[in-house]
């Protein structure tokens, strides 16, 4: 991190991309197929990443390495940063500033989720199949539910916002008209994402997901 390095900064705006863009995007989906299918088509999602072959080497190489990096980088270019609101006004510093503050807020987020969910399944104390029930067990708290919206939100922002500053800083889109067109773009991603997201946490509140808990908690019982 020692001079806040061109190489390093690159790496880190990369590994933002590839994988942890990917995977967010396959996150929203995999929990939407909670509102598209019930309590079934969730379990069948699941069923099927935890099918791939070499799932602990993706997880350990392709998610988990990544975003200690991403996240822990971020972290520090977050501290390091000019918060210069108070002087200019203009959208693109307030994106500036909520890319840091979002980006803060995601990491202290994932980790939560993390260990409320894939680490409880690493332990033992869950199974693949058990995880629509302790999804539904945390959104019956309403604190829960408020806590992972602000933290569901600010992971979409700083994922699009951040592929939009990629595509700009990579050479991509270099002039005022294709900046501004992809502004739109990821705006459009930003919204659609965030319901995904979104309409998943309603599911998992929903009567059916409910009652499957319940049955769990009666059958341990």
């Amino acid at each position: 991190m020692k001079g806040n390095s061109y190489l390093t900064r690159k790496l880190h705006s990369l590994l933002g991309v590839i994988p942890l863009a990917l995977f967010l995007v396959n996150h929203a989906i995999t929990n939407y197929s909670a509102f598209e299918g019930g309590l079934e088509g969730f379990n069948k999602s699941v069923k099927m990443l935890n099918g791939l072959p070499l799932i602990y080497f993706l997880e350990i190489f392709g998610i988990f390495l990544p975003l200690i990096f991403h996240g822990v980088y971020g972290l520090y270019v977050a501290y390091q940063s000019n918060w210069n609101n108070s002087r200019f006004q203009y959208g693109r510093n307030w994106a500036f500033t909520l890319q840091r503050l979002t980006g803060v807020i995601t990491f202290i987020f994932i980790v939560w989720h993390v260990y409320q969910t894939r680490y409880q399944v690493l332990v033992g104390n869950l199974t693949h199949e058990e995880l629509g029930h302790q999804m539904n067990e945390i959104f019956t708290n309403p604190v829960s539910v408020v806590l992972y919206t602000i933290g569901v939100l600010a992971a979409v922002f700083h994922f699009a916002n951040g592929m939009w500053s990629f595509l700009v800083s990579w050479g991509i889109t270099v002039g005022p008209r294709a900046q501004r067109i992809s502004s739109y773009i990821w705006i459009g991603v930003f919204i659609i994402v965030s319901a995904l997201f979104l309409l998943s946490i309603a599911a998992f509140r929903s009567d059916e997901f409910a009652e499957a808990a319940s049955a769990v908690q009666t059958w341990i019982g």
